[in-house]
């Protein structure tokens, strides 16, 4: 996976926790981008490498996503 889409991926998160929805619809309001997969299967796959972070929500009825300084620095899983 390209480390710019990473990138745009953490930029849209910020701090936050959100759905798979609204990190879509931050995606497209800061970047005018849509990702060329479905958004739900790319951030699986980030998640999956430890560059972003997820878990499923009942509250949220679905996934939610997140992004900290230990997947922005890479270091999300050592240790384990």
């Amino acid at each position: 996976m390209p480390d710019d889409v990473a990138a745009l991926i953490w930029e849209a998160l910020g701090d936050s926790r959100v759905t798979t929805k609204e990190a879509s619809d931050r995606l497209d309001n800061l970047f005018g981008y849509r990702c060329p997969d479905d958004i739900a299967k790319t951030l699986s796959k980030l998640r999956k490498t430890g560059l972003i972070k997820g878990e499923i929500s009942m509250d949220a009825g679905g996934w939610i996503w997140w992004a900290d300084e230990e997947c922005r620095n890479g270091t999300a899983g050592e240790g384990k």
